[in-house]
């Protein structure tokens, strides 16, 4: 049986021409979106949304292109754009009666979560991002030998057909090792999680790729045009992040910063999938957010 947040309801909604997204939905109050990361499904909110849940309206959507959502071909280079998928968030909290929102994301949910922040600041009340920075500065700062943790983004970003090919002959060893190596707590992901997550990594080997190949091209594009007109996070603003900054080199909290004038950058002890390994810092600091 597939895994379930606990009583949230199930819901199928359409969101742009012959694309739905699933979206587990519960609690009642203000409204707050939570985006997953990779190789993951919404279930990586499990823990966080059950607590929220108690004083919001928490809506958890499997993104564009992974988990039960759809998945469309990439026709053209820009169909899982992160200005495409924000709009399929955007759609969503309106189809379920909600013009404005909070929006927290985790890793490529939080790429989502920062270009629908930029593209419609008067739809989103606060953003909170986990443990990412944004793609024009993570292509910036990776480089030398400290870019071998990111060797999927340069796998990804090659041309249709060489990497889909790849990650398909052995898609449970490819998600697998980012489940195993980014975790520091192996008891964070049980073995029924664990499961459905490459079962859904499985089934959607291209739109996966196609996520990534957006970010090495028209979500570059999109940001260093934010960054020539001088567009800002007009929100409050919260960053959680290991202390990776510090191992590849960089400011973390600085980077950030240039984007987000009123910002809380959090340092959080665990490993990358600290919605599951440190549900209790993620909650609190999300509350904290809120009440910004």
């Amino acid at each position: 049986m597939t895994p379930v947040i606990a009583g949230f309801g199930r819901h199928r909604i359409p969101v742009a021409d012959e694309v739905f997204l699933y979206a587990a939905v519960g609690g009642s109050g203000p409204p707050v979106v939570l985006l997953h990361g990779f190789p993951q499904t919404h279930l990586m909110w499990r823990h966080v949304a059950t607590d929220l849940a108690a004083d919001h309206t928490v809506i958890c959507p499997d993104l564009r292109g992974y988990g039960a959502s759809g998945k469309p071909e990439d026709t053209d280079g820009t169909v899982y754009a992160k200005r495409t998928m924000a709009g399929d968030v955007i759609a969503l909290a309106r189809a379920l009666g909600h013009e404005r929102f909070a929006l927290a994301g985790h890793d490529r949910g939080a790429l989502v979560a920062f270009r629908a922040a930029l593209d419609h600041p008067g739809t989103v009340t606060h953003l909170a991002c986990l443990d990412v920075l944004p793609t024009l500065d993570m292509w910036e700062v990776l480089h030398g030998v400290t870019a071998s943790v990111a060797f999927h983004l340069y796998l990804m970003a090659q041309p249709p057909g060489l990497p889909e090919r790849m990650i398909a002959a052995e898609p449970d060893v490819f998600f697998g090792h980012f489940l195993d190596s980014w975790t520091a707590d192996d008891r964070a992901v049980p073995a029924d999680i664990r499961a459905a997550y490459l079962a859904a990594c499985r089934a959607a080997v291209p739109s996966i790729v196609a996520d990534y190949r957006a970010s090495a091209g028209v979500d570059l594009e999109h940001d260093r045009a934010d960054r020539t007109a001088g567009n800002r996070l007009r929100m409050p603003v919260a960053v959680l992040q290991q202390d990776w900054g510090a191992a590849l080199g960089y400011d973390a909290a600085a980077v950030w910063r240039a984007w987000a004038p009123d910002l809380r950058h959090i340092t959080v002890t665990s490993g990358h999938f600290m919605a599951e390994e440190a549900p209790g810092d993620v909650t609190g600091a999300l509350r904290d957010l809120l009440a910004r």
